[in-house]
């Protein structure tokens, strides 16, 4: 119950009580807490006041509620990035590329959101590209889900000449993904080139990662290379603290 006497304000002794029960576990990682009602019985306060203690934990990244399920427990979801064999033709010709490929590493369940558009390149797509500004560029925006849980936005785009007439420009590219589409035209992808940043996100960006205040995303371009030309450019945000990002090279 709550101690109506301490100065507290209700709704942060109500948080503070489901926080260490999510702590200790009581309530396990993707656990369902209880009803709205049920927290008002248990508590003894109003449900503006059990609206308010889950809001603190939202905002704390602790849980995520589901839009007519209810309020669950955020399960880790800790993703180890290994930016060499993600990217290989031997991860591709296995349908395991890129994001499909921190799956396998760490164990969790992918899915992905992918809307199709296409439109002007603007002067930072088109010197990535090689191209014109105005030239047409194929887009494909992606959400990425780990157990169901939003870990990455992706905008991928290319130039519409390359894509044209080709499963790159559908929702579901089939295996292997956006580069083995390229190959299968004939096209060599021989390297990437990643470029790497930490920012704050926009409120867009902390909309759709469900980001408690005061985490950063990490920004990640990345420019796929042809034989002749570029190919697509990539960008990619990541909440900082579900990513760990690794690199390997070879020393010269």
């Amino acid at each position: 119950m709550v101690d109506r006497t301490s100065g507290v304000p209700a709704f942060r002794q109500v948080a503070a009580d489901l926080r260490a029960k999510i702590t200790s576990e009581q309530y396990a990682p993707g656990a369902q807490l209880p009803s709205e009602r049920e927290l008002v019985e248990a508590y003894g306060v109003s449900r503006p006041t059990i609206r308010d203690a889950v809001s603190v934990l939202r905002a704390e990244g602790i849980v995520v509620a589901e839009h007519g399920k209810g309020v669950f427990v955020r399960p880790p979801a800790a993703i180890h990035r290994l930016a060499r064999s993600r990217l290989s033709k031997e991860a591709r010709d296995r349908n395991q590329g890129a994001f499909l490929a921190d799956a396998a590493t760490r164990g969790f369940t992918p899915s992905t959101s992918v809307k199709v558009r296409f439109e002007e390149a603007d002067d930072r797509t088109a010197e990535y590209l090689g191209i014109e500004p105005g030239d047409e560029v194929t887009v494909r925006d992606r959400v990425m889900r780990a157990n169901g849980l939003v870990v990455q936005l992706a905008v991928s785009r290319l130039p519409r000449e390359l894509t044209r007439d080709t499963a790159i420009e559908q929702v579901d590219t089939g295996a292997g993904g956006t580069y083995a589409r390229l190959e299968d035209t004939g096209r060599t992808i021989l390297r990437f080139v990643e470029h790497v940043g930490a920012r704050m996100p926009t409120p867009e960006e902390a909309a759709a990662l469900q980001l408690r205040s005061g985490v950063p995303v990490v920004a990640v371009t990345r420019v796929a290379h042809g034989e002749d030309r570029a190919l697509e450019v990539n960008d990619m945000v990541l909440p900082a603290d579900r990513y760990e990002l690794s690199y390997e090279w070879l020393a010269d």
